[in-house]
């Protein structure tokens, strides 16, 4: 298995340091608002992920933050007069409404910064203690100076980067580049007690003490979105590594951003559509396809039009398999006694295999997916001559099922159900339409019989009016 490491710039062999066992951190959400489309690809990326770790037989420990105290949450709080508890509670119930609806695993520790205090000052304790951090006025700052390697992760010199800095007027930072571990209170301001006085963490401080807390001094990956890379993974790195002195994180993944028009989706610039307003047009799954359709580390550029036909493949996947599985609930239970290797199956396995292990390649995993959905119907037309047949197709149904629930994380049954209930819904309003039509007949209303018609015709639905003055009707294909 390899990835590519931002902090090397190329791909590496995957080696956990324990053997089947994976620890992983991925920066969350900032819980002023409802998540965005945007906010919503490292959630899908990292839980495919972790979902590949675990169909590979590994042990996975994954920890994704909340960020529950900052600027964004505080000016939010002014305007809805509300506690900054009260906004964040509000939005953490959001995003567990949201997540839930894309199928994103249950295992996941999601530990809050207010929660975390303790560990948070104690991390900056040290970085005091080791010389890499001072206070003045209640504030506290990181002297990145101090911090020979800072500006790896980011391909970055630190006076390239002191060159390119606006001038600080402040005159309690030693450096234009240092940046605050412990902000003191302001007034009208939520603080917490700590050595230097009242006040709250930076931002980036609590990533820090959190991954330490849960997942030790070194782990496996850490992961977020591109924009993290700098300052607040530069910085968490600098961080952990002057705290603590372990390795921090061995491998980091970024994924891409999506995109409307070419522009980062952005709450900042209002350049968004919120997860949840999608999710009332589309289905979770169908995010997730979306998703996965493109690999982690390119852009997406986000559609209406590009949901609306990933809406129509995922439909023939569930068509497909809905298929296979209504083959092998009517066969004779009898040939399933056989135990036969099929190593057609096989192959497609090692084909989906290869694609996740480079890089974790879902377009390339996709396709041998779609590779053997085709293969398997050719299955089906041999059925009738040969009747052993289905044992290949139960096996290949059981693999895709394997693949796209359990590492796609796309519910199957979920979505089945999606399209049983649009289908009834779709039947009873073609039934309204043609009871209106049936009146406007009676009342000699052919102009609007007529418009009710040619309309459902424009939707692929043909209909055929009956001797008796009913009407049935088809779709066409």
């Amino acid at each position: 298995m390899e990835f590519y490491n931002t902090l090397s710039n190329r791909l590496e062999k995957f080696v956990p340091l324990e053997r089947n066992k994976v620890k992983m951190y991925v920066c969350g959400p900032t819980v002023y608002n409802y998540i965005h489309l945007g906010n919503a690809r490292p959630i899908i990326v990292f839980d495919v992920l972790a979902r590949y770790f675990k169909y590979k037989n590994y042990e996975v420990e994954f920890v994704q933050n909340f960020t529950d105290i900052d600027d964004k949450i505080i000016n939010r709080a002014n305007e809805e007069k509300l506690s900054c508890e009260e906004i964040t509670k509000k939005y953490i119930d959001g995003f567990f409404e949201d997540v839930k609806k894309l199928n994103i695993l249950s295992d996941v520790k999601r530990p809050k910064v207010t929660e975390n205090i303790y560990e948070i000052i104690e991390t900056i304790k040290k970085l005091i203690d080791n010389g890499f951090a001072y206070e003045k006025d209640g504030d506290v700052y990181f002297e990145v100076k101090k911090y020979s390697e800072y500006g790896k992760l980011s391909n970055q010199k630190v006076d390239e980067l002191e060159a390119g800095a606006r001038i600080d007027i402040s005159k309690i930072k030693k450096n234009p580049l240092d940046f605050v571990l412990w902000k003191s209170k302001k007034e009208n301001e939520p603080f917490f007690e700590s050595p230097w006085g009242k006040g709250r963490p930076g931002w980036h401080i609590e990533c820090s003490a959190m991954s330490q807390k849960y997942l030790g001094d070194t782990f496996d990956i850490h992961g977020g979105g591109q924009d993290l890379i700098f300052p607040h993974h530069e910085n968490e790195i600098a961080q952990s590594k002057c705290a603590y002195h372990g390795n921090f994180a061995n491998y980091w993944l970024h994924n891409g951003f999506v995109q409307i028009d070419g522009d980062k989706m952005s709450k900042s610039t209002g350049n968004f559509f919120l997860l949840r307003e999608i999710l009332e047009k589309f289905s979770g799954n169908v995010i997730r396809l979306f998703m996965v359709s493109t690999h982690y580390r390119k852009p997406i550029n986000f559609s209406f039009e590009a949901l609306k036909d990933t809406k129509k493949t995922l439909q023939n996947i569930v068509n497909a398999m809905n298929q296979f599985e209504s083959t092998i609930n009517l066969a004779d239970k009898n040939l399933f006694e056989n135990k036969n290797s099929f190593e057609k199956i096989e192959e497609f396995d090692k084909k989906f295999v290869l694609a996740m292990d480079e890089d974790m390649n879902t377009p390339q995993a996709l396709a041998a997916i779609f590779e053997q959905i085709k293969y398997t119907n050719k299955l089906l037309s041999k059925l009738e001559e040969e009747k052993e047949i289905v044992l290949e197709v139960k096996k290949s149904c059981e693999s895709l099922k394997n693949k796209i629930e359990n590492v796609l994380g796309i519910d199957l049954k979920n979505e089945k159900q999606c399209k049983k209930n649009n289908d009834e819904l779709t039947d009873k309003l073609i039934e309204l339409l043609l009871e209106v039509r049936k009146s406007a007949r009676v009342k000699k209303d052919f102009e609007l019989s007529d418009k009710i018609r040619d309309n459902l015709k424009d939707l692929g639905i043909e209909i055929k009016d009956t001797k008796d003055g009913n009407a049935s009707y088809s779709f066409k294909d």
